[in-house]
């Protein structure tokens, strides 16, 4: 996908990203640390993770044409590096949204021991902390790639004055 419009399809992709990995991030931790929202969100959790992660790839792709078609600076240079390294966030969330709607669905077996509550208890708790690392890190990745991104389409294409002329007579 290069044009949408007769705009570049990366300027458009660019906003679900935006939204749906911090959007993810959060349904995850909150998942994660909440088993009974887990339950409650069901397989959304995974579908929104799912949809995150395959629009990734997209929105990189339509980046690489429009580095094609734009001036080459070390500042689209950076944008193009730093959103390269996106997709393996998105992965984990995805995985760790997976693991954590999986585990969710499951009810506490009522026979299970005390060792096997406390084994449950330790995976949930792993599960929890590397999500809200995994969600930081693709949170701040995403923060950063959009700073790069914005500083190379808008570096000198502002004035700092405002401009005063108007066009009426």
């Amino acid at each position: 996908m290069s044009l949408v419009n007769g705009l570049p399809a990366h300027v458009l992709l660019v906003h679900v990203v935006v939204v749906l990995v911090p959007l993810t991030a959060l349904a995850l931790v909150v998942c994660a640390v909440w088993p009974r929202a887990a339950r409650r969100l069901g397989p959304l959790l995974p579908a929104l993770a799912l949809v995150s992660l395959v629009s990734v790839p997209l929105t990189t792709q339509a980046g690489e044409w429009l580095e094609r078609h734009v001036d080459s600076n070390a500042l689209v240079r950076r944008h193009a590096d730093l959103g390269d390294g996106l997709l393996p966030w998105a992965l984990g969330l995805f995985v760790l949204a997976a693991a954590v709607w999986w585990t969710g669905r499951r009810s506490p077996e009522a026979g299970q021991t005390g060792t096997g509550r406390r084994s449950a208890s330790l995976v949930r708790i792993a599960v929890a902390v590397l999500s809200v690392a995994v969600a930081a890190g693709a949170v701040v990745d995403v923060y950063r790639i959009g700073d790069s991104g914005a500083k190379a389409a808008w570096h000198d294409g502002f004035s700092n004055t405002a401009n005063t002329s108007t066009d009426e007579g």
